[in-house]
Formats: C-alpha cells, structure tokens, sequence
C-alpha cells in the first residue's frame, strides 16, 4: 500500500477517548480506549503511564513512528491529556486522529471526519477547548441511542445491549482497521473508502 496517497498531513497520533478503571473497561463511552489497545497489541507498542496523565507509548508503523494514547484524566477533562501530549512532541493538531464513540450513529456503523464540533461529546469538547481549535480528525464509533429510557449519561458508561454486543464487537474491530488505513493511505483515502461502505450498507 502507498503511504499518504493524499494530500494531507500525515496522521502520526492516534488517541482514543475513554476513562480509566475496571468498571469502565467494557462500556460504550471507552470504545475509543478499545480500539487503541488493539492497535498497540497488534503493532507491539508498550503503553507507559508516565510524563503525562496519559497511557501511552511509541512505534513504527509503515515505516513511521507513529503515537498512540488513551487519557487517564477522565473523559470530561480528555483535552488536559491531549494538549500535554501535542505540546511535548510539537504535534499539530490536524496531524492527531482522536478515536470516540458516537451517540448519533447507530450501534456498529463508523465515520471518519476531517474535524467538527463536540455533537455533546464532552471529551471531544474538552479537547477543542484545550487545543482551541476543532480542525483535528475524528474516528466516530456509532453506539445509538437509549432504548429503554436510560438518560444519556447513565447508558454511555454501561456495556452494550446484550443483541448489540456482537455488533459492537466487530465495530472495534472495524476501528482498528480504519485506524491502520489512515496510517497507511491517508485521511481522504480512507475516508473515501469506509465512509462510502457505511452510506452504501
């Protein structure tokens, strides 16, 4: 595969949204978090947890070197981390591709945008706030919406429905392999490529 077949800059950070601790490990709200520990897995990093507020760690990947991060500071305070991060390495934020869920996509669909608001995501939020600027790429990984009348803030930090497990499980999965298209061929490319699969399902 050619690397960066577009014009963009070149993604070389990956963060994933989540909050720390067991009783959160398997929620929707850390789908960002899952994505990022397949990808360390799956390319060998070894994630650290010191300098930032942050498990994180450094590797090759095509070739490039190439961050990967998931912040410890809780997901409303998500932009401490990040902004941290991109001061110590001198990381625009353009070049960063933040991986979260997504309430207004249904469960197991994803998305890749160029940059946006927060859609009420307040780690999204506290990103833009801490970065000042809201032009950095989103990997979205759809959760749907409350079925059975549970408010917003309560369903996000539950596992999935029991018939939607299987369903978010392979959106991981999918995460994963967007995540390693846009390290590979770029942000428009992969956009071109998983946005059209998505609105052609």
């Amino acid at each position: 595969m050619t690397l960066h077949s577009d014009m963009d800059e070149p993604v070389v950070a990956v963060v994933g949204l989540g909050n720390p601790g067991p009783q959160y490990e398997h929620t929707r709200h850390n789908a960002g978090f899952m994505v990022v520990d397949r990808l360390a897995a799956g390319f060998g990093i070894a994630m650290q947890e010191r300098k930032f507020r942050a498990s994180w760690g450094t590797g090759f990947v095509e070739g490039r070197k190439v961050l990967l991060a998931k912040p410890l500071t809780y997901m409303n305070l998500s932009g401490a981390a990040v902004g941290e991060i991109l001061k110590y390495f001198g990381f625009s934020a353009a070049r960063v591709l933040v991986v979260h869920d997504d309430l207004d996509l249904p469960c197991g669909r994803v998305r890749l945008v160029r940059k946006g608001g927060a859609g009420g995501h307040k780690g999204i939020a506290s990103i833009m706030a801490h970065l000042n600027t809201r032009d950095f790429p989103r990997l979205k990984l759809g959760i749907g919406r409350p079925l059975h009348g549970e408010p917003v803030e309560s369903y996000v930090l539950q596992p999935p429905y029991a018939e939607d497990a299987r369903t978010f499980e392979d959106m991981i999965l999918l995460g994963e392999e967007v995540v390693r298209a846009v390290l590979a061929a770029g942000l428009s490319s992969s956009m071109n490529d998983y946005n059209r699969k998505a609105s052609d399902e």
